[in-house]
């Protein structure tokens, strides 16, 4: 158990506002690095260089701390690919302007990645439902891209499918730049922008010989 500071190494004090996201930065590493049944409060607290009853003044729980993280960590992925297509040029832009927003937060924030598709998703039917909403909303914000005359229930499929194509490729991608040193930012972003390519191509010429029936 992770000794409590001492008088002389108490928490510096910040806002409220500023301690919170401080905390929730420092609890992505640590769930990323250890995953959800791994990771205690103590852990987080000791690595945040604070007590754990401070700690439990903003989050009631570890749960309540990682659905937090998930919702953080969805909507940052959400709005990222939002940009992405709509700055867009075209049907084929959009669909290659998502997977790199995707695959740049897979390259930039692995702990993101991890939380959200990681081999240690929690065994825990709350936590799973959250998950899988996180991919509910990358399929309906896929759907609406799929226009091709298709029904409502065929278009989710693909969606969904489009999604599972990219959270399996990119836990590929994520193996390949962990241990070692790493390839470097930039060498990173251009490997994040050549899977991206690539699965666009895929998906594009998937998407375009789809038939109605």
């Amino acid at each position: 158990m992770a000794s409590r500071p001492t008088p002389a190494e108490a928490p510096k004090r910040l806002p409220a506002d500023v301690r919170r996201q401080q905390l929730l930065t420092v609890a992505l590493r640590q769930f990323g690095a250890r995953g959800f049944e791994a990771t205690t409060m103590d852990d987080i607290a000791e690595a945040a260089g604070v007590t754990k009853p401070l700690l439990y003044q903003h989050f009631a729980s570890k749960r309540a701390l990682y659905l937090e993280l998930l919702e953080t960590v969805a909507r940052s992925l959400l709005e990222a690919i939002g940009k992405a297509v709509a700055a867009a040029e075209g049907p084929r832009q959009q669909v290659e302007g998502g997977f790199a927003a995707y695959f740049h937060l897979v390259a930039s924030q692995a702990d993101s990645f991890s939380l959200l598709f990681g081999s240690d998703v929690p065994d825990d039917p709350e936590l799973s439902r959250a998950v899988r909403h996180v991919e509910d909303m990358l399929a309906e914000a896929i759907d609406v891209l799929i226009d091709a005359g298709l029904d409502q229930d065929h278009r989710r499929l693909l969606a969904y499918a489009v999604v599972g194509m990219a959270e399996g490729a990119s836990r590929y991608f994520l193996a390949l730049h962990q241990g070692g040193e790493g390839p470097g930012e930039e060498a990173e972003t251009a490997d994040a922008d050549r899977a991206a390519r690539r699965l666009a191509d895929l998906a594009w010429a998937g998407l375009r010989s789809v038939h109605r029936d």
